[in-house]
């Protein structure tokens, strides 16, 4: 499951492609224009952004050029512009990929699954590492200097979160929505309790997971 932003003004296609990636399995955070997009992006953790290219406030191609100055995430553009150049100033400000409507949603989840794989979601026989840290997403394994640890499965992806997005300030609510979910009914505590199990386990691995005070956590390397 990946979170996606969906910053589109107009609602009606808006609600047809939330309702397209969440049957694909993924959780999506909504955005009216380009303002309220670029201020999601830099208060929750994102793993890729589909931008309608005009948007009040804000455009496409600018909140585009923002997202790449926070984090390396895909971007797909929408538009209803068919012109070639339109296309080239997408991909000169860093788009992946880009759609002319009307379209499939059906073709943009296809797309949305394809960057995801191509990005930080590792493929199932890939292995993450961090210092004497090796994970294994496809079976679950964890270790710590050639060691198998027990993980929970929060605690399992709490690791992996913290490992893909490496010296990123996350706070605790953002953790919380992040690996819990939005609907979660629990409060930050759960992510200090899981954290603090989770660094114990890693041993003097868990050096790197850093508390910031009033800021919350990263995975420090």
């Amino acid at each position: 499951m990946a979170v996606i932003l969906i910053a589109e003004d107009e609602q009606d296609m808006q609600k047809i492609i939330v309702d397209f990636l969440k049957r694909g399995g993924h959780t999506c955070i909504t955005a009216d224009d380009g303002i309220d997009a670029v201020t999601i992006l830099k208060n929750h953790p994102v793993d890729l952004a589909v931008l309608d290219v005009m948007m009040p406030h804000l455009d496409g191609f600018s909140v585009c050029r923002i997202v790449r100055e926070i984090r390396d995430i895909p971007v797909i553009f929408l538009t209803a512009k068919t012109e070639e150049d339109d296309k080239l100033k997408g991909y000169e400000y860093g788009a992946d990929d880009y759609m002319t409507k009307p379209f499939s949603p059906k073709i943009l989840l296809a797309k949305v699954n394809a960057l995801l794989r191509r990005s930080s979601f590792p493929a199932p026989g890939e292995r993450l590492s961090a210092g004497d840290i090796t994970l294994q997403p496809s079976s679950h394994v964890v270790m710590v200097a050639g060691k198998d640890i027990e993980l929970t499965h929060k605690e399992f992806e709490l690791l992996r979160f913290f490992i893909q997005n490496r010296n990123q300030v996350f706070t605790r609510e953002q953790l919380l929505n992040r690996i819990w979910g939005y609907d979660f009914e629990g409060n930050t505590r759960t992510v200090d309790t899981h954290i603090k199990t989770l660094r114990q386990k890693l041993g003097s691995e868990g050096k790197h997971i850093v508390t910031l005070i009033r800021s919350g956590y990263k995975f420090e390397v």
